[in-house]
């Protein structure tokens, strides 16, 4: 899974690079950066001083000493003003050009903390949008595995809570209890049931019935041929690992988690009723009582295929990511 948002402590991740969210001396200081810099010992601030500090929005790299990690990438995160003196722009740049560095230097996973969330004051959920769908936007164009670390376990919600912010989230009549989440269905979902009952023509079925032995792996496949994609655009638009996806390809029965599965559909933008039929393939259906599939199918009959902002959501509401095989 190229982004995974995990919890964690950053300094004890074995990837090539983590990211240290530091100040313009980069000669350490509280937070993730006094962490990086005690785990790391006295040969990473003995380095740092030899870089003369750094500028908000730029990257600086130095060896990992003590670290799991072979690197650490400095960033100088923007302290919030109130989001009127082009803070969203600098902390995007943060994450850029640490990425830049990591694949300029031979980096093949990097981790990152949520930057200028703490001391810096951010708010937390604009920061975490602007990291995922900064680092989201990088990794279409490389092989690249990077972990979001945010420190400390969030406390989970109950069902009944999660029942209520999602209908808060989106226009459903939705979720009035979590004994009654079996009547969570979008009217959006039975309209386009009915229109596509209208709209089955015979070619529509002809095809179907042609297509009606093949595997996921087969139809995931024809799917990505008949788009004119390449197998890296389609799995890196599924938030999905080359590794994984190889698998896929030379086995024709291979059974995909379901996460998986949707990450797929939401990479080949399919709308809502061939996404099932591409689910299907594997076993698997949307059901109108549970938050994750009430949450992509609401991506999909609005034809947003963005698999980093569907895991935004997912992730706001304790939820498994796209792509995921197993998430921390």
């Amino acid at each position: 899974m190229p982004l995974q948002i995990i919890n964690g402590d950053i300094t004890k991740l074995k990837v090539d690079a983590i990211v240290n969210a530091a100040n313009s001396s980069l000669l350490g200081g509280g937070g993730v950066d006094g962490a990086i810099h005690r785990a790391a010992g006295r040969g990473l601030l003995e380095e740092c001083r030899t870089l003369n500090g750094c500028r908000t929005g730029e990257a600086k790299i130095t060896g990992g000493y003590n670290l799991p990690a072979k690197y650490v990438i400095h960033t100088v995160g923007p302290r919030w003003r109130g989001g009127k003196y082009g803070e969203a722009e600098l902390l995007a740049s943060c994450y850029r050009e640490a990425l830049k560095l990591a694949v300029a230097n031979g980096c093949g996973s990097v981790a990152f903390p949520l930057i200028s969330a703490g001391a810096y004051g951010y708010p937390k959920d604009e920061a975490l949008d602007i990291a995922v769908k900064t680092i989201g936007s990088f990794i279409l164009q490389c092989d690249l595995e990077v972990f979001l670390v945010l420190f400390g376990a969030r406390p989970k919600r109950t069902e009944r809570e999660i029942a209520d912010a999602l209908h808060e989230f989106m226009p459903l009549e939705v979720c009035e209890a979590p004994a009654e989440m079996t009547k969570c269905i979008d009217f959006v979902h039975v309209a386009n049931k009915k229109t596509f009952a209208r709209g089955l023509h015979d070619e529509e079925l002809k095809r179907r019935l042609a297509y009606a032995d093949e595997s996921f792996s087969e139809m995931l496949l024809r799917k990505i041929d008949e788009l004119g994609l390449s197998d890296a655009e389609c799995y890196r638009a599924a938030n999905v690992d080359r590794r994984l996806f190889s698998k896929i390809r030379s086995d024709k029965n291979y059974k995909p988690s379901k996460q998986t599965a949707v990450a797929f559909a939401v990479a080949l933008r399919l709308p809502l009723e061939e996404a099932k039929e591409l689910l299907a393939k594997a076993g698997y259906a949307l059901s109108p009582s549970r938050p994750f599939d009430i949450i992509v199918e609401y991506y999909l009959t609005r034809g947003i295929y963005d698999v980093h902002e569907i895991n935004l959501s997912l992730y706001k509401f304790d939820q498994v990511l796209l792509g995921a095989q197993n998430v921390v």
